[in-house]
């Protein structure tokens, strides 16, 4: 046998061994290609939110009742300021206010002659402010109170920076897991509606997240404490596995 033929050979089982590398390379390519499909379509998930709303009504009131007196003689300032609080009693009383729902706050007095209001000129030197604060969870007689405070005007009393009382909703607590129920309710409703248009079965809660509670206006506008009827609102974040 010549030399040539001997290589010629010798070359026959290389390459077909050469072929069977690339043959299982390719394999072996196409199995982990394979497994990195698989590993993704086995991560497939959808997040949705899901909302909850509930309309309340305030069960706690806060009217503070701020008035003024002012004049150059503090002790008679100070009298006018007396007989003011005296009235102010006797109307919250009329109002049907029991005394433990009334608070007297810190009385101010400022002297307009003094270092700090130094640059100012005329005008009386003492200026007395009182405050009494009315807290209740009677909600409707407050409002029925705000609308009567002319009646406080009519007697000589000056009302000062009277911004209306505060609506304040304290039950939380008692509508918190019928609300995160209906939020979960409608994100998972949410979610198998994106699972039927994407022709993959839903799975089990990958992961979820429940967001802040807000009490807002029920109308949506204006100050939420000035309301008494609100609005109490929740989103959740739910993410679901597909099959």
């Amino acid at each position: 046998m010549s030399p040539d033929r001997i290589d010629n050979n010798r070359l026959i089982p290389a390459a077909v061994f050469g072929g069977l590398v690339a043959v299982g390379l390719i394999g072996s390519g196409a199995l982990i290609g394979q497994g990195v499909v698989n590993a993704r379509a086995g991560d497939r998930s959808v997040t949705v939110r899901g909302l909850a709303e509930k309309d309340v009504k305030a069960d706690l009131a806060v009217l503070p009742i701020r008035f003024t007196a002012s004049g150059d003689v503090l002790s008679e300032v100070q009298a006018r300021i007396d007989g003011d609080l005296a009235i102010v009693r006797q109307f919250l009383k009329a109002q049907g206010y029991p005394d433990d729902a009334v608070d007297l706050g810190q009385l101010g007095v400022a002297d307009t002659r003094s270092r700090e209001y130094a640059s100012q000129t005329g005008g009386p030197r003492f200026i007395l402010n009182q405050t009494v604060i009315v807290r209740t969870n009677d909600v409707d007689r407050v409002q029925t109170t705000t609308r009567n405070l002319n009646d406080l005007v009519r007697q000589g009393v000056v009302l000062q920076d009277f911004n209306g009382p505060s609506y304040i909703f304290t039950k939380l607590n008692d509508v918190r897991p019928a609300m995160i129920a209906e939020a979960t309710a409608a994100a998972r409703s949410g979610a198998e509606q994106f699972a039927k248009d994407s022709g993959a079965p839903l799975g089990p809660i990958k992961t979820a997240g429940q967001g802040s509670f807000e009490i807002l206006s029920r109308d949506g506008t204006g100050d939420e404490a000035s309301s008494p009827n609100k609005k109490v609102r929740v989103v959740t974040t739910i993410s679901y596995r597909l099959k």
